[in-house]
Formats: C-alpha cells, sequence, structure tokens
C-alpha cells in the first residue's frame, strides 16, 4: 500500500502543473482527441471524417457501453498557415464537436513538412485529460506529411511520446498516402506511444454507406424528437442548442441515420432521455435533476414557454417529456434493427473496407477501450 501511494503522489506530482482534471473521474470514461492535418492535401479526407464522426462515436460507445464518452479534436498546419495549432477541448457534447469539424477546411501546408510536434504536445500537455485509473486515453495522429525538425521551438515528438507514456495516454499515426519519409515517423510515434501504425488511401479509402429500410423513419423520428427540446438559460446557450436542432435536421441522410443511432444510445444511458448531446434542453435538465423549473428566470425561457402561467409550463413539461419518453422508445427498436440490417449487410459485403478511415479507426477504438 505504502509504495502505491508513493507511486500515486509522485504522478501526481508530475501531471498537475498539466491540463489535466485534477478530480477523478466519478465513473469510467473513454477519451478520444484527433490531431488532425487541416492542410490542402487533406480535404478528401477530412470531409468524410465530417461524414463519419458519428459511427466513430457509436463505436466507442459499443465497446464500452457504461463509459462516459468524451472526444476532443487539435487541427493542425504550419508555421505561416492561417493556424499553427486550433484546438477543441474535450467534451461529451459531441454535437458541438461535430459542429466545429464541419467548419474546418483543407488550406495551406506550402511546404511538405508540417508542425506535426506541436500538435502532438499540445494534444498531450494542453487538453485537459481526464486523471483517474478507470480513463482509458486514446489519441490518433491524422495526417500525410512528417514533422519539421528544424524548428528549434518545438519538443519533437520522441519526448512528446515520453510524456504521453507517463499520461497513459495511447497514441495511434494513421498514414494517408504512402510517403516513405512520413512512414518511417508515424511508425516510431505509434511505437513510441503503444499504440498501432494506420495506413490509409490519401482520400480517405472508400467510405462505405450502408442505407437500411429503417433510415427514413429513424431521421422523421429525430426531427420529432428534437422537436420536443425546450432551449432555456442565457441568449448563447438557447442559441447553441437551436443550432444543434438545426444542423441535425440539414444534415445528409447517411449522417442524420448515424447521428441518431448514437443519439439513442445517449438517451438510453440515463432516465432524462436526452435529446441533444451538452446543457441547455429543459426537458432533460429537470427531468435529470439538474435544472428546477421554478428556478428558471422568465427571461431565460423561450417565448413560448416564458407566456405560460407556472402552472401551464409544468404541464407542457410534462407533455414534452411524455413524448419524448415514447419517442425513445420507438427509436430504440429501430435503431437495434438498423443495426442488425447493417451487420447482414457487411457480413455480406466481398470486400470490407478495412482500410478506410472510419472502419480502421472503429476497430482499434474497439481492441484498445477493451485492452
Amino acid at each position: 500500500m505504502r509504495s502505491y501511494l508513493a507511486r500515486a503522489a509522485a504522478l501526481a506530482f508530475f501531471v498537475l502543473p498539466f491540463s489535466y482534471s485534477v478530480q477523478a473521474a466519478a465513473k469510467p470514461a473513454v477519451e478520444v482527441a484527433f490531431v488532425l492535418d487541416t492542410t490542402g492535401s487533406m480535404g478528401p479526407l477530412i470531409e468524410g471524417a465530417k461524414r463519419k464522426i458519428w459511427s466513430i462515436a457509436t463505436a466507442i460507445v459499443d465497446a464500452n457501453p457504461d463509459a462516459e464518452i468524451r472526444m476532443g479534436l487539435v487541427a493542425y498546419r504550419d508555421i505561416g498557415d492561417d493556424y499553427v495549432t486550433k484546438r477543441f477541448e474535450l467534451t461529451t457534447d459531441i454535437q458541438d464537436l461535430y459542429a466545429n469539424l464541419l467548419e474546418l477546411k483543407a488550406r495551406g501546408g506550402g511546404d511538405w513538412p508540417e508542425s506535426v510536434n506541436e500538435a502532438l504536445h499540445v494534444s498531450v500537455t494542453k487538453l485537459a485529460w481526464t486523471q483517474g485509473s478507470e480513463i482509458c486515453r486514446i489519441m490518433f495522429l491524422v495526417g500525410d506529411a512528417p514533422p519539421h525538425m528544424d524548428y528549434a521551438q518545438d519538443v519533437k515528438y520522441p519526448e512528446v511520446m515520453r510524456m504521453a507514456r507517463e499520461r497513459g495516454i495511447t497514441v495511434n499515426a494513421v498514414q494517408a498516402g504512402a510517403a516513405r519519409d512520413t512512414e518511417r515517423v508515424w511508425r516510431e510515434i505509434a511505437q513510441m506511444g503503444n499504440g498501432r501504425y494506420i495506413p490509409i488511401p490519401q482520400d480517405g479509402g472508400h467510405l462505405v454507406v450502408i442505407e437500411t429500410p429503417y433510415d427514413t423513419e429513424i431521421i422523421e423520428l429525430q426531427g420529432r424528437i428534437n422537436g420536443t427540446v425546450i432551449p432555456y438559460g442565457p441568449k448563447s446557450q438557447r442559441s447553441s442548442v437551436e443550432q444543434k436542432t438545426r444542423q441535425a435536421a440539414a444534415a445528409p441522410a447517411s449522417v442524420a441515420s448515424e447521428m441518431a443511432g448514437y443519439m439513442s444510445r445517449y438517451a438510453s444511458k440515463s432516465s432524462a432521455g436526452e435529446a441533444i448531446t451538452g446543457r441547455g434542453d429543459l426537458v432533460a435538465d429537470v427531468a435529470a435533476g439538474r435544472q428546477k423549473l421554478a428556478a428558471v428566470k422568465d427571461d431565460d425561457l423561450p417565448d413560448s414557454v416564458r407566456t405560460l402561467s407556472a402552472p401551464e409550463r409544468a404541464a407542457y413539461l410534462d407533455k414534452q417529456q411524455a413524448q419524448r419518453k415514447q419517442f425513445n422508445e420507438r427509436m430504440s427498436t429501430l435503431v437495434k434493427q438498423r443495426d442488425q440490417y447493417v451487420t447482414e449487410q457487411r457480413a455480406k459485403s466481398p470486400a470490407p473496407a478495412a482500410d478506410s478511415f472510419d472502419r480502421a479507426v472503429a476497430e482499434t477504438l474497439k481492441a484498445q477501450v477493451k485492452r
């Protein structure tokens, strides 16, 4: 016991100056960060990632259904571009991460090497990884060009990988394309990071989209579930909730169906039956006990609720909760049928696209989360 406490104290002393959460998570969690090259040559892969983020998130949930899921992103380019790194914090609000991913464009990167070293250093030391033995921490470096090793200010990748190992972060290296100089470094990073080296085509590979007989009803039903959302709080929070429902409605059919599949799993993990990720939905927050209806200020309510009396507000909230419960029960059945159909169709495929970005990441996550 004394030896264990000594090691724990030493670890705490080392990690606290960095961006770890100092409070251990109350329950198991899976934290996944993507370190993504966003220079011009990565355009097709980035667009594919926008379409497949929901299937990747679903793979994490399926690998560990009881865990809380947090995902983050560090986009990188090079010195002289619009930015060197752009950080999106680890969050349970996957819809917010999706919105940020939609805004990313592939630009810049005039010379061949990129600021890989800085991107890795930011990801390991600046993202708010949670401290605790029940946390699974995984990173995916995704790019096609090697790092600049001539930038004096950078912490070079061998030292960053040492930091990652000490923090319990597994680092995988996904190489887009077949450049030999990139392959050498990516293999070293994966080996040093106790992860996998994953080669994929430059465009991210063929992203398999399997249409199912259940998609139309799933998408329509998700729209009804989103219709039970009551945005509340400060104006910025209400706007964020409204944006999430608009994005869900505007998503292409293949994305919308996979998004609904993730949201069904997300809703089933609590009695509140969340319709969005993140805070700001009065129906879910009251049902979960995070908010009392009587304590919400009139100015923090939408017009449709503000004009109601206190008893009318309570009755309206009860109605929305009852409808959502009914819709979620039906959605759970449809999603299970859709999952079964997709599994069967993949089994019939003569050549599954195991080297595509989404399939490679999903398979790696399933193996490493179980590990």
